[in-house]
């Protein structure tokens, strides 16, 4: 065999091009329209927000009840002409929130409060629409993402059940001896609208990145911050549901004091034996003391799990629970705030509003544990 200098040219020039090498089944994956979705869902985030903030001005209002039917079509219409409005006023006058809080309104009085019970429910059916166009749209052109079409339909159904529990809820106002809903329906109602809300900005936060990248992610995620962080939203859900309670009883008008509730650290209202269980629903005292008990845990607890977050060797990670730990100052001084006040009109939807920031806050931070950045020495890799 003759022998080659060392430094002769071996390459074969048949072999100059070469195959392109074949990548993994993530990055093979049809991507969809990633972005487009991301876009729609953020709409729509933003009108479940609104929804909940109409709907608690519509509480506070006293409006819920200023229409006794629920005609999901016909009812998207208004009033057109005076008979009508008089027909509807005649409706609100057989049920015992007429008779027993506002038996002196007037056909003016009913208007006031029949505008904002009507737009709550006219931006309920624009979510529904804007949902079902949406999914249309994307699902005929073949651009939704592999395996996100059961997790758009969970959106669509949950939007059509909130619909239906929003009548049980007005439903359990309209009966004798009632002059408001009762307040565990309206928990029920604004807690799966929460429940909505947070679904949705998971999903923006996925859609935010390739699988490819979510899958690497992951495998750097800190389980324990994530464990912490899924505790905290638990927590901040169920304070959540006890704020509905406390809005549906005006509780939050009836103690306004702080530190101490009328002078009282306990107050001796605490319970009334003949209401039994129904304390737990009715009782102002009760309901409003659970209420900032439950503000000081979750004010607690949201520090201990910024100081594990503290340790975290990803810079976006420790930013976002230094932004939830913040958001957790600005509610708790919101709550008292409020309180000392009376909880008027304009202070309690910016203190419902702080509870939706938060508990968005939450959920990025328990994002950013699951599925952190990548951190090189030149800084954040996106």
């Amino acid at each position: 065999m003759a022998k080659r200098p060392v430094f002769e040219d071996v390459s074969d020039p048949a072999a100059t091009t070469r195959p392109v090498t074949s990548t993994g089944i993530i990055d093979a994956a049809p991507k969809g329209a990633r972005r487009a979705i991301k876009v729609w869902l953020i709409v729509l985030f933003v009108m479940v927000a609104s929804m909940i903030a109409l709907g608690g001005a519509t509480r506070l209002t006293g409006s819920g009840l200023s229409i006794t039917e629920w005609a999901p079509v016909t009812g998207a219409l208004p009033p057109m002409d005076q008979a009508a409005w008089e027909a509807e006023f005649e409706a609100y006058q057989q049920i015992p929130q007429f008779s027993e809080v506002n038996p002196d309104m007037d056909l003016a009085g009913f208007k006031r409060i029949y505008w904002w019970e009507w737009a709550h429910r006219l931006l309920g059916r624009a979510v529904g629409l804007v949902w079902a166009v949406g999914f249309v749209v994307f699902a005929a052109t073949k651009r939704i993402p592999a395996g996100w079409t059961p997790r758009l339909l969970t959106l669509g159904g949950l939007g059509a059940l909130q619909g239906a529990i929003g009548w049980w809820m007005v439903h359990s106002g309209l009966q004798e001896g009632m002059v408001r809903v009762a307040s565990y329906r309206l928990a029920t109602h604004l807690g799966l609208a929460f429940f909505i809300l947070g679904l949705i900005a998971w999903y923006v936060l996925l859609l935010g990145r390739s699988e490819a990248d979510l899958m690497r992610a992951r495998r750097a995620g800190e389980a324990k911050l994530f464990s912490m962080s899924t505790g905290l939203m638990h927590l901040a859900f169920v304070q959540i549901l006890i704020g509905a309670l406390v809005a549906g009883i005006d509780a939050g008008r009836q103690y306004t004091g702080w530190p101490t509730m009328g002078g009282e650290w306990i107050p001796e209202a605490i319970w009334d034996p003949t209401l039994g269980w129904r304390n737990l629903f009715e009782n102002p005292a009760l309901v409003q003391f659970v209420h900032r008990m439950v503000a000081y845990l979750l004010a607690i607890f949201a520090v201990v799990v910024w100081l594990r977050a503290r340790r975290s060797p990803h810079p976006v990670t420790r930013g976002a629970f230094t932004a939830m730990i913040a958001m957790v100052v600005v509610q708790v001084a919101l709550g008292i705030f409020t309180i000392i006040h009376g909880a008027p009109l304009g202070l309690a939807l910016i203190h419902q509003l702080g509870a939706v920031a938060l508990f968005v806050l939450i959920i990025r931070a328990r994002h950013h544990a699951r599925y952190p950045h990548e951190t090189s020495i030149r800084g954040v890799v996106r």
